[in-house]
């Protein structure tokens, strides 16, 4: 698997032939990305390889775990592929500028982060309060976070992403009217 550096992709990118595909969630793209990225979600990217076809892709995510597990998946289609080493971390770190949307939500990093929190609090009330079995749903949340310390794959970060909020809006398509307010395309 081939590795670029930020230094590299700030280059790269003057390059029409390379296109920098994000491959994060919709929101956790709309909380910042490389300016000039597309975003091709993790979980899409078999069903959307033609939207790049013909372009060498430099694939980036947070830290570049996700970019290069994309990148094995799609290696072997004849697509040239390169990951971004660190990802956006890396990128926002060397203190480049990222593309923001202005109503973007919380990121999904800070979304696990609640999620987890909420559950270890609510498991350790419930075990003192009503059965001490629900000490498990802590111990079960806790193994999660290991995991995804580990493995650099969240569970419960995949399952946020599905959620309505972190789902890419539609864009409005902005109408066009005459002097007299007539629509004309």
């Amino acid at each position: 698997m081939k590795t670029i550096t930020i230094d590299d992709l700030k280059n790269l990118q003057r390059d029409s032939a390379c296109r920098v595909v994000d491959v994060r969630s919709a929101g956790e793209f709309a909380s910042g990305h490389v300016p000039g990225a597309i975003n091709i979600p993790m979980d899409e990217i078999d069903s959307r390889l033609g939207d790049v076809a013909g372009s060498s892709l430099l694939l980036i995510c947070n830290s570049g775990q996700r970019a290069a597990l994309v990148a094995e998946r799609i290696g072997g289609t004849g697509t040239d592929v390169c990951v971004v080493q660190g990802g956006t971390q890396a990128w926002r770190k060397a203190g480049n500028p990222v593309v923001q949307s202005a109503c973007s939500c919380w990121s999904l990093e800070r979304q696990v982060r609640l999620g987890a929190g909420v559950m270890v609090v609510l498991s350790v009330m419930l075990s003192l309060l009503v059965h001490r079995g629900w000490i498990g749903l802590a111990a079960f949340v806790g193994c999660g976070l290991t995991f995804a310390g580990l493995t650099d794959i969240c569970p419960m970060g995949m399952l946020l992403a599905q959620m309505p909020w972190n789902r890419r809006k539609p864009a409005i398509v902005p109408q066009v009217t005459d002097a007299e307010g007539r629509c004309t395309g």
